[in-house]
């Protein structure tokens, strides 16, 4: 079946950077358009980034410049690549398969100020 885990979370004080990883499984990864979103308790669920199969990459305004998305499809392995983090960007990190409703567990990112 379908599997995302992610990975890379943590704890890391403001400026500091830190890699997300998202490993899948049970697809054929490399036709897929791939998502990072984050949510904060008692809001919305927001995309971060995105990253087409043609390697195409797509950024919310509030990580412009700052976070990176890129994919190996070698790995089945989608990451995002945050730097200059903020206390801001504390969340829940989810990745997302393409448009399907298969989600990740989320990982943990609080960034401390």
């Amino acid at each position: 079946q379908v599997q995302l885990v992610e990975s890379g979370g943590g704890v890391v004080q403001a400026g500091g950077s830190l890699r997300l990883s998202c490993a899948a499984s049970g697809i054929i990864f490399d036709i897929y358009a791939m998502g990072w979103y984050r949510q904060v308790p008692g809001k919305q669920r927001e995309l971060v980034a995105s990253i087409t199969r043609f390697h195409a990459t797509n950024y919310a305004d509030f990580v412009k410049g700052r976070f990176t998305i890129s994919r190996d499809n070698a790995k089945k392995t989608v990451y995002l690549q945050m730097a200059s983090l903020k206390p801001e960007d504390t969340a829940v990190y989810y990745c997302k398969l393409g448009t399907t409703d298969y989600w990740g567990q989320g990982t943990q990112v609080t960034v401390s100020s």
